[in-house]
């Protein structure tokens, strides 16, 4: 149990700045405007989509709240990427050159993000993908306009695994930095299936699975991908008998909803976030809950919300939009964040915070809607994701 419990707790977060280029020197017409980029009809849309917008307009009231004698003007705007790399560039090429976006928030799917990341490098654009998950972003690809916010696939673990994984960057991510793990801790991957992203029918992979007698079935994939999957592994009575298990490496609270607590009871997993942890979280996510259909956060919305905060706090303190100007403020600035305990921005880009492993509740042990988690414990933020000199990040090396 405790290389397995080590293993999901850890899975999921594999899962400074050079010289300034010439950029703005100060907010234009006092005026900053903000893209919010991700999939809003999709595999992510339940925990993106639509409510990382409200996240991002309540980021905004709330620095309005704590900023009344500032009068500047903040827009924020919404595109849905589809998934697609060349569109989600697309869309942040005109962001860039036509509507003159100074920040871009969101962004899950890592191809996506990836080609943005480079798309944005020598601009005057913020890039900020907080839910995109590949570690690449803060690692060989590290660059002086991007911070990463909630969550990546740097993984720790061990034990006889079969992976069925999503056959797009993160999956392969997600698959390759636990296969990693696993082994230099004297565990072993048996194998793995590769499925098309957003399926809809995992029985060829699961019987392959079964038949790998891998004691543990890890899910390399996400949103209603590891929904189907759960379900469809319990409909072939995949660890009924006690010899294999399902582990969901990738999993958020929208998730548990989708698959009600009759089939999610007992499931290990990692978050960032989760809106019943305290007091800050509570009275937040009912703020975002009463906006969002009475749907509660996940961590990636959560994630888009401390995001914007911090932008507009470091825009604002320093008088520019130029995005990478701004980063390297926005990780000079110490922050008390509402939503992650003990953050910190590091220089590669990558924010730190505490994680949390949950167990998914009985239908029993529940109180009422969304009350989904019982916190088990903490993994401190120093300890939570990789070194940063595990990383190889390109431009901590330019500067030393």
């Amino acid at each position: 149990m405790t290389n397995v419990r080590t293993f999901i707790f850890t899975v999921a977060v594999f899962a400074m700045g050079l010289v300034a280029q010439p950029g703005r020197a100060e907010i234009v017409a006092n005026k900053i405007k903000i893209g919010v980029l991700n999939d809003q009809s999709s595999l992510f849309a339940d925990i993106t989509g639509r409510g990382s917008v409200t996240a991002a307009e309540l980021a905004v009231d709330d620095f309005r709240s704590s900023n009344p004698n500032n009068k500047l003007s903040i827009e924020i705007i919404a595109a849905d990427h589809q998934n697609k790399a060349d569109v989600g560039t697309l869309i942040a090429r005109r962001w860039k050159d036509v509507d003159k976006v100074d920040a871009v928030v969101d962004v899950p799917q890592s191809a996506v993000a990836l080609a943005l990341n480079e798309l944005f490098r020598d601009s005057s654009v913020a890039f900020l993908p907080s839910s995109a998950a590949t570690p690449d972003l803060t690692g060989r690809v590290c660059s002086p306009n991007t911070i990463q916010w909630v969550i990546d696939t740097w993984a720790d673990g061990g034990d006889s695994w079969f992976f069925l994984t999503a056959d797009f960057v993160f999956g392969h991510s997600l698959e390759g930095e636990a296969k990693r793990v696993i082994e230099a801790n004297g565990g072993k991957v048996i194998g793995s299936a590769r499925h098309p992203l957003n399926s809809a029918d995992f029985s060829s992979f699961l019987l392959t699975a079964q038949a790998s007698n891998a004691k543990v079935i890890g899910l390399a994939n996400v949103g209603g991908d590891t929904i189907n999957s759960i379900k469809q592994a319990a409909e072939f009575g995949v660890g009924r008998d006690g010899k294999q298990k399902v582990a969901a490496l990738f999993m958020f609270i929208d998730d548990v909803h989708a698959l009600g607590l009759k089939s999610a009871q007992g499931l290990l997993l990692t978050t960032a976030f989760y809106w019943d942890l305290n007091d800050s979280t509570r009275a937040w996510s009912k703020r975002f809950a009463a906006k969002n259909r009475g749907k509660m956060p996940s961590m990636d919305q959560a994630g888009v919300y401390s995001t914007v905060l911090a932008y507009l706090r470091a825009a604002v303190s320093i008088n520019s939009t130029d995005g990478r100007t701004v980063v390297a403020e926005m990780k000079r600035l110490p922050f008390q964040d509402p939503l992650f305990s003990n953050s910190k921005i590091r220089a590669d880009g990558r924010v730190i915070h505490d994680l949390y492993l949950a167990r998914v509740k009985t239908p029993t042990q529940s109180r009422g809607p969304w009350d989904y988690y019982e916190i088990v414990s903490t993994l401190p933020a120093e300890e939570a994701f990789r070194p940063i000199e595990q990383g190889d990040c390109t431009m901590l090396k330019t500067a030393r």
